[in-house]
């Protein structure tokens, strides 16, 4: 009986290395879940969108009502500028919202000049509070 074994052993062994040398390594690699090119798109997309978000905030303190709050507030409008590009993607996405929000309100007339400025001067101290904390 243990005679038997070896020998099935010996014939099987060898069998079994030339029909796994013999199989394709493609079908034997795990296949990716995301292919590369998908992943290449998405990092892609994510960081358009990330400087999409920059341009807004940072067109957001750039706009004159937003530079007479600045100087009042005694704030540099530049360290602002700066600031956004220290922020993280959602923290990004998050400010560039409430400063389109802001921005749509004020142009249809729903918001008044003082509250722009309130809305402005939140999101400044926002920014730089995060950045601060970094």
């Amino acid at each position: 009986m243990h005679c038997l074994l070896r020998q099935f052993v010996r014939v099987a062994a060898p069998g079994t290395l030339a029909v796994i040398c013999l199989i394709p390594q493609e079908v034997l690699a795990q296949s990716h879940v995301v292919s590369p090119s998908d992943l290449q798109k998405a990092a892609v997309a994510s960081s358009q969108g990330r400087e999409r978000n920059v341009e807004a905030l940072q067109e957001f303190v750039s706009t004159p009502a937003a530079e007479k709050a600045l100087k009042a507030a005694h704030i540099d409008s530049q360290q602002v500028k700066n600031a956004v590009s220290r922020l993280s993607d959602d923290e990004l996405a998050q400010l560039a919202a409430r400063a389109d929000k802001a921005q749509k309100e004020f142009a249809a007339g729903t918001l008044s000049d003082r509250d722009l400025i309130i809305i402005l001067l939140a999101i400044v101290a926002l920014i730089l509070i995060i950045v601060a904390v970094r």
